[in-house]
């Protein structure tokens, strides 16, 4: 039912009298196509008319053919609820929607299997990224299911990383940026085994925050020896808000057995080099000032205090202040 006013209505036959207005609109009331709203009033004329009209529209043949299918034609697996009231979403969405249908009815032994986000997407509506930057999250939450119904994961950049040697048990070293990686790659590879007064047989690219997503496809990117429970892994990076931000941030995503620490040698050796400060950096804008203060728990009441100071003249040590030297 729609709401039409009088005036609308007598628009329509505004050629007649107003007899013959009259006896149009009771024609359209008598056949049920219109039913007066009482409330409204009237126009005071005689006869009178209500000043405002139920208008009953007439059926859409297409609306009550998606009905049907809506109803009748999808696997029960997928809610129907939002559409039924939604019908002209529906029409937009139906392509995607009867792909997803047809995918649960014909394929759905497939979703015992786990698969990237990207192969599932391209499975089901033969587009890779349709899940996640297409219409797949809204076609999935409207059909009433989650992205864990199908057995999807996410995938990061894989582990970058340099092997120097694959012994059982040993060190490895994950490194915030690129150009302490190359510096310490290439100082193992003149020959040396220590780094800082530690053996190191394998160095990690962290690459920023990247390291964070990366290692939680950690078994799935690196080579067998490196998974061994037996190994030590150790992180190096930045002092400065962003960079222990980063330690405490993996270490939330780390399985016990695979936690690493802070390379102690290392920032007490940045903190040395930068003496007392004079010329240091400021630390750059927008980062993250909430830390846990599990990073400091590595370190001595003495050294924890130096890092602070630091840090509370908004002023940081670049991991790049050691050089090859140093190492």
């Amino acid at each position: 039912m729609k709401r039409i006013s009088l005036d609308e209505l007598l628009n329509r036959c505004c050629e007649h009298e107003y007899n013959g207005q009259y006896s149009y609109i009771m024609s359209l009331i008598a056949e049920g196509k219109l039913k007066p709203v009482k409330s409204a009033g009237t126009n005071g004329r005689r006869p009178a008319l209500c000043l405002s009209y139920w208008l009953a529209q007439e059926a859409d043949p297409l609306q009550e053919e998606l009905q049907e299918e809506l109803k009748y034609k999808l696997v029960p697996l997928l809610s129907v609820d939002y559409y039924l009231s939604h019908l002209k979403e529906y029409k937009k969405d139906r392509p995607w929607v009867l792909l997803l249908n047809e995918y649960l009815l014909s394929r759905r032994d497939c979703l015992k299997q786990p698969e990237s986000v990207n192969e599932r997407s391209f499975e089901i509506w033969n587009r890779e990224k349709f899940l996640t930057r297409e219409q797949g999250a809204k076609i999935l939450k409207r059909c009433g299911l989650k992205r864990e119904f199908l057995n999807i994961y996410e995938t990061a950049e894989p582990v970058a990383y340099y092997s120097h040697n694959r012994q059982i048990p040993q060190n490895m070293l994950i490194l915030e940026n690129k150009d302490t990686f190359f510096s310490m790659r290439r100082f193992l590879l003149q020959g040396n085994k220590k780094i800082l007064g530690m053996e190191i047989g394998t160095l990690i690219y962290g690459g920023g925050k990247r390291i964070v997503k990366s290692f939680q496809d950690f078994d799935i990117s690196v080579e067998p020896y490196m998974k061994s429970k037996n190994n030590k892994i150790y992180y190096f990076g930045d002092l400065d808000y962003e960079g222990i931000g980063i330690y405490e941030s993996l270490i939330q995503h780390c399985g016990e057995d695979r936690k690493p620490v802070p390379l102690t040698a290392a920032y007490e050796k940045m903190l040395e080099k930068a003496g007392r400060g004079t010329g240091l950096p400021e630390t750059k804008e927008q980062q993250n000032r909430n830390l846990t203060g599990s990073f400091f728990s590595y370190f001595s009441r003495q050294t924890v205090e130096r890092m602070q100071e630091i840090l509370e003249r908004n002023q940081y040590i670049p991991q790049e202040i050691l050089s090859s030297q140093d190492l």
